[in-house]
């Protein structure tokens, strides 16, 4: 998770992402860093985001993507 936190804090460190739970229902990321942070999150935790995981409930909040990367870490 730390890691996690360490890549959100580079796309935009003005936002408190523990408590965050709404970053693309609030329109706090865009599409551009959604797509910047899919990349990162690939690199990072070796796994691959296909389209159908790039919903809203997956990228609103950083609990929300550590879920996501560990279920795709198990596949």
């Amino acid at each position: 998770m730390e890691k996690l936190l360490e890549i959100l804090e580079e796309i935009d460190d003005s936002i408190d992402y523990e408590a965050e739970k709404a970053l693309i229902d609030d329109h706090l990321f865009d599409s551009f860093a959604v797509i910047n942070l899919v990349s990162e999150l690939e690199d990072a935790f070796d796994i691959q985001i296909e389209a159908r995981e790039m919903v809203p409930t997956n990228f609103n909040s950083a609990e929300a993507m550590w879920e996501m990367i560990q279920r795709l870490q198990e596949n």
